[in-house]
């Protein structure tokens, strides 16, 4: 379905306009469903959406260029709102030995598991990450992401996860996409504070995030609560030396146990609580009082080959908003599609692929805190869209692998193919 451009006059004065764009089914996306506009228009000024509606109404706007589609639909920008794409090295052969009958615990004394990667990442230069993280985000732009979140994590001291910052600041500064970072120092402990993880929690809270605080290198501050992680009251201190800099928090909890750590992220008022296989329904009630988001990881699920599923329907029953991710990591969710993920979405988690799709933009965005600017079709938000040649949404869960072709717009301009 081919874009055409022309340039549009009128002799009737109107509202300052760039662009209009036409053509599609606009899929708005908001308050988390469809609400399609058939035959729709986008008119967009300075990066922002000025007006949306019915192409039949749209004002006439002197000196925008027209942008006119053949059919197909239209939808916000696509949010991967929680990946790990910066590490040094990967781990594929592990993934193997495990296939082959390796246990974790054998990889792990051999040196491998996370180890192996922080060894990876702590080794590697600022660009030699830089360089390996372009490589895994560039099939995540193919597929229509406008805005990405990456964690550090994997540098586990204050040197090195500093390192891993500025490579994700940079990215955002390279690449035509929204990228926010998240600092994970609070993921595993590092061998050097073996037996020692509350000196490793004061090292966090005391030196670590009052320095990425001063650099402003990070949006907001993770943990991973979890037995083989941090307990509850080592993340307790975590998070309130980050509110106490002004930095908004997230959670890793409930993936392999339930130690309740959506609750305390929703005590914190966190933007979300992430994998949460085993949240309860309590949980699910504090989250839903708090405005914390559930982001679902279905990459993880499948690759672990959990059994145990998320609590959609507690999700559902309590108006807790659910994102979908990537998870994109070396260890459990090598996974470089975000639409791959909507499919495992619906059939692993049973979500709609209405649920799907506001995963992936209305709450993906509120899970990065952005819901007033990103994440639905709506006047006086950024002007982050798609077009795809795709006769319903549906159809962007239904297609198994495989990139379809789309148009991304990005603040309002054709992004074009992103070369690395």
């Amino acid at each position: 379905m081919p874009l055409t451009l022309s340039p549009h006059f009128s002799s009737e004065p109107s509202s300052q306009c760039d662009s209009v764009w036409r053509g599609a089914t606009l899929v708005t996306m908001r308050d988390g469903k469809y609400n399609l506009i058939e035959n729709g228009a986008i008119a967009v000024s300075g990066g922002q959406i000025l007006w949306i509606g019915p192409d039949a109404d749209c004002p006439d706007y002197p000196h925008a260029i027209e942008h006119e589609f053949d059919g197909g639909i239209i939808t916000p920008g696509l949010v991967d709102c929680h990946t790990h794409l910066v590490f040094g090295g990967n781990r594929s052969a592990e993934f193997e030995q495990r296939l082959n009958g390796v246990s974790y615990a054998e990889i792990a004394a051999a040196g491998g598991g996370i180890l192996s990667t922080v060894n990876a990442t702590r080794a590697a230069s600022e660009d030699e990450l830089l360089a390996q993280a372009l490589f895994r985000l560039q099939p995540l732009l193919a597929e229509g992401i406008t805005c990405v979140e990456i964690k550090s994590g994997y540098g586990l001291s204050v040197e090195s996860e500093i390192k891993m910052l500025r490579v994700i600041r940079r990215l955002g500064h390279m690449l035509p996409v929204e990228v926010k970072s998240t600092c994970l120092a609070a993921h595993a402990l590092p061998p050097e504070f073996k037996d020692r993880p509350d000196d490793y929690i004061q090292l966090i809270c005391d030196t670590l995030l009052p320095a990425i605080a001063q650099e402003n290198l990070a949006d907001a501050v993770d943990a991973f609560c979890e037995h083989l992680a941090f307990s509850p009251e080592q993340v307790d201190r975590v998070f309130n030396a980050a509110k106490s800099l002004g930095l908004p928090v997230k959670l890793h909890a409930e993936q392999l146990s339930s130690l309740h750590g959506s609750a305390l992220a929703a005590r914190h008022h966190a933007l979300s609580a992430d994998h949460l296989e085993y949240a309860t329904e309590d949980d699910a009630k504090a989250m839903a009082a708090s405005g914390t988001v559930a982001v679902l990881l279905p990459g993880a699920y499948y690759l672990l080959r959990e059994t145990q599923c998320p609590p959609v329907e507690h999700f559902r029953t309590h108006g807790v908003p659910m994102a979908l991710a990537s998870d994109a990591n070396p260890g459990t969710s090598p996974a470089l599609s975000l639409r791959l993920m909507l499919n495992m979405g619906c059939t692993l988690f049973r979500l709609t692929p209405e649920e799907a799709l506001a995963g992936v933009t209305c709450h993906g965005a509120r899970a990065l805190g952005l819901q007033d600017s990103h994440g639905t079709l709506e006047a006086g938000k950024v002007a982050d869209f798609i077009h795809w040649p795709l006769s319903r949404p549906a159809e962007l869960v239904y297609w198994l692998g495989g990139q379809l072709p789309c148009t991304v717009i990005f603040r309002g301009h054709l992004r074009g193919e992103v070369r690395l």
